[in-house]
């Protein structure tokens, strides 16, 4: 089994509506564009470019936190490509929950 990598968020750019660029400590980078998870109670209204670009570090989890208390695993959003197309799929679930 392989261990859970620690990794954390060392800066964000909001550089298109729903689009993060991501900077983490071992010096890689993530361009995402959140949209297609942007569902349901919690991302759901991240959904609203204003809201969204409210996004912001926390120093204390070191990853990416929104004014609703949105947020994201630093180690999902190093590696988002693995992970995408899972998040993809539960974001519809999500759709489904009563807000």
């Amino acid at each position: 089994m392989k261990a859970h990598e620690i990794h954390f968020v060392k800066s964000v750019e909001v550089i298109a509506p729903h689009t993060l660029r991501l900077q983490f400590e071992d010096g890689t980078a993530q361009t995402i564009n959140f949209e297609p998870v942007l569902r349901g109670q919690l991302f759901g209204p991240l959904r609203d470019p204003d809201f969204f670009s409210q996004v912001r570090l926390d120093p204390e989890v070191r990853t990416i936190v929104w004014p609703n208390g949105a947020d994201f695993d630093p180690a999902t959003l190093h590696d988002w490509p693995a992970h995408a197309p899972e998040l993809v799929r539960l974001a519809k679930s999500w759709e489904l929950c009563p807000a």
